[in-house]
């Protein structure tokens, strides 16, 4: 049904362009054969839409939908412009293109958003799942049953776990060994089987039969720990699979331009309207206490290189600026400070350090030197944060993971965040943690002390 609707759109904002433009009607070229290219065009938009796994589909966020439609619509408008210069149709013209496209990857993008909502909220009242059952109890297990509880509008029922035997410490749904998996998928019309054993192989074709015989989706889900990327690459050496397990698109030199060049855009803008908000706020800092404007903290940056992180000073100067982290009731903190900091207004002279290239508008945020030296013994995977630029805002604070870290925990799920968001760049990924950045700093966020 989405497809059709794909290909309804593709038409009907082909015929408003034809309106729009009726000399193209008016041409050598007969009206009948554009209509027949623009949907032969569609067709291999059509194929790379059914190639794609419903597993997929159903968990795509909202950047990747973005970047999908986008690459879909190039892909149509890579067809027709090939099918008109083989037949050797004169050229539309570079107006009729560029309304055509644009109408279109806009009509395209809402309908996609639109329609994804909507099978979303469908799910999460109840309709529309896939009934899962898990085999295996150990932490892989439980962290694919997080990932489908995640989000209600993936629309996965997990209706329960099987392992040799029940584990005390395991909270979910125990079903039974593996000699009860077949009748349980029997009784209740299983639709998918994720296996998360390791090392097992006369279990795995065990449970590969069950799922042959009731025609049920079978999964394998590899040990992977839970710091690299879901869409980790695989490649073959002769008949053996090798799995990449680290993904980073900014070592593609142009992702690194593309986000260079946002970053220098976006902070150019900003800074021609910095006056405005730096004097009123320079003037309120030096009227409340003695100290410079700026403070300027050593942090680590871009492959573990120290550089001078700029923020509107929120605290009375003293010695334990670069040693302790500011605490919710923090006696150091001036009563401007605290407004500053909970509106995040006191970050934004960092746009300085992203126009003079120490910093990206979005990344990891960087940490105290001290930190670093510290953190990186005893958290594993800290330092891969570092393999970008840090960001005045990141995909760990636009999730919850922002301020102090007092407990272990919290900077262990900071850094998980960061890696995720690393391994999963795009463009689109930034505009939408940074959409969420001003939302959350205008209802004001409780970390933000």
């Amino acid at each position: 049904m989405l497809l059709l609707a794909d290909w309804a759109i593709v038409n009907l904002i082909f015929g408003f362009t034809l309106y729009l433009y009726p000399a193209v009607c008016q041409g050598s070229t007969p009206q009948w054969l554009l209509w027949l290219l623009v949907n032969l065009s569609f067709v291999p938009v059509a194929i790379r839409e059914t190639r794609m796994e419903s597993s997929v589909f159903r968990s795509m966020q909202f950047d990747r939908t973005m970047l999908h439609v986008l690459v879909s619509t190039g892909l149509h408008m890579l067809f027709f412009l090939a099918f008109t210069a083989l037949l050797d149709i004169r050229p539309l013209g570079i107006e009729v293109y560029s309304c055509y496209y644009s109408l279109l990857l806009l009509a395209l993008e809402l309908w996609s958003l639109l329609s994804r909502w909507y099978i979303k909220s469908y799910r999460r009242r109840g309709m529309n799942f896939t009934r899962v059952v898990i085999v295996g109890t150990n932490a892989t297990a439980r962290r694919l049953y997080e990932a489908m509880q995640n989000d209600p509008g993936f629309g996965y029922k997990v209706l329960g776990f099987f392992d040799h035997e029940w584990r005390p410490d395991f909270a979910g749904r125990y079903c039974g060994n593996i000699e009860d998996l077949g009748r349980f998928v029997r009784d209740n019309s299983v639709d998918q089987i994720y296996f998360t054993m390791p090392g097992h192989d006369d279990i795995l074709t065990r449970v590969v039969k069950i799922a042959d015989d009731n025609v049920v989706e079978f999964f394998y889900v590899p040990q992977i720990s839970r710091y690299i990327a879901r869409d980790f690459q695989i490649q073959n050496i002769g008949p053996v699979p090798v799995l990449t397990i680290r993904r980073n698109p900014l070592r593609k030199p142009v992702n690194r331009i593309v986000k260079r060049t946002f970053d220098i855009v976006v902070s150019s803008l900003f800074l021609c309207f910095y006056p405005l908000v730096y004097i009123p706020i320079a003037i309120a800092i030096k009227l409340t206490s003695p100290g410079p404007v700026y403070f300027c903290q050593q942090r680590t940056g871009y492959k573990g290189k120290p550089f001078g992180c700029l923020k509107f000073r929120t605290m009375r100067v003293n010695n334990d600026a670069d040693k302790a982290q500011a605490t919710k009731n923090d006696p150091r903190k001036t009563r401007l400070g605290e407004f500053l900091r909970h509106s995040s207004l006191d970050e934004l002279p960092q746009f300085i350090n992203v126009l003079k290239g120490d910093m990206s508008i979005v990344g990891p945020r960087p940490h105290m030197l001290r930190h670093t030296e510290e953190y990186s013994k005893i958290v594993d995977q800290y330092m891969v944060r570092h393999l970008v630029k840090p960001g005045i805002t990141g995909w760990a604070q636009v999730n919850g993971y922002r301020g102090l870290t007092d407990e272990l925990w919290k900077m262990e799920k900071r850094v998980e965040f960061d890696v995720w968001y690393i391994e999963h760049w795009n463009i689109l990924l930034d505009i939408k943690i940074m959409a969420r950045t001003v939302v959350n700093a205008v209802k004001g966020e409780k970390n933000a002390f």
